[in-house]
Formats: structure tokens, C-alpha cells, sequence
């Protein structure tokens, strides 16, 4: 199994309208690509909150190929709309981690 964990540092003159952005729209479009069995939603404690509140999604994977299909097949159109709707609003980046037990 692996985990696609997306780390996401938000400014808060736009946090309520991107946590229900995430939750209503960006979150289900991603499930829906079929290539991920769950996905955790949290927020990052003891981080440095001057800037923004700090968020990582954890999207479980099956194996390789299912990841592999997200960022071939579904990745780029969704950067693109985060890009378009929050520019420099939120920022994020992503680490491929695998279970090991």
C-alpha cells in the first residue's frame, strides 16, 4: 500500500472557503479518479502559523500502477484548477510514502 500525502501551508483571509472547496469539490474529484481506496484529512499541529494554516491530505493507493494512473490521468487538471482558483493562496507539495506495516 502506499500513501500519496499532499502537505498544503493556506492563507487565512481564504480558510473557510478553501476548506469547503477541499471538502465539497477537491477531495471527491480525486476519489473519484478510482485510484485511490481512502484518504485521511488533517491539519498540521505545531508548525508555524504566520503565514497560513498547514493541511496534508493522505490518499492510500493500492500499489504503484493506481498512483501512477492518478498522476498520469488526473494530477495535472486538478494542480491546474488549485493553481487557477488559489494561486499563491495555497501552496502545496507531495511526498509518495510507503506502508510498511
Amino acid at each position: 500500500m502506499l500513501v500519496y500525502n499532499i502537505t498544503m501551508m493556506v492563507d487565512t483571509a481564504v480558510i473557510d472557503r478553501w476548506l469547503s472547496w477541499m471538502q465539497d469539490d477537491h477531495i471527491p474529484h480525486i476519489m473519484d479518479s478510482g485510484c485511490f481506496l481512502r484518504y485521511q484529512f488533517v491539519r498540521v499541529l505545531d508548525t508555524e502559523e504566520t503565514h497560513g494554516l498547514t493541511f496534508a491530505l493522505q490518499l492510500y493507493a493500492p500499489d504503484r500502477a493506481a498512483y501512477d494512473t492518478y498522476l498520469r490521468e488526473f494530477a495535472g487538471p486538478l494542480q491546474r484548477e488549485t493553481a487557477r482558483l488559489w494561486g499563491e493562496k495555497s501552496l502545496s507539495f507531495g511526498t509518495l510514502m510507503e506502508v510498511v506495516k
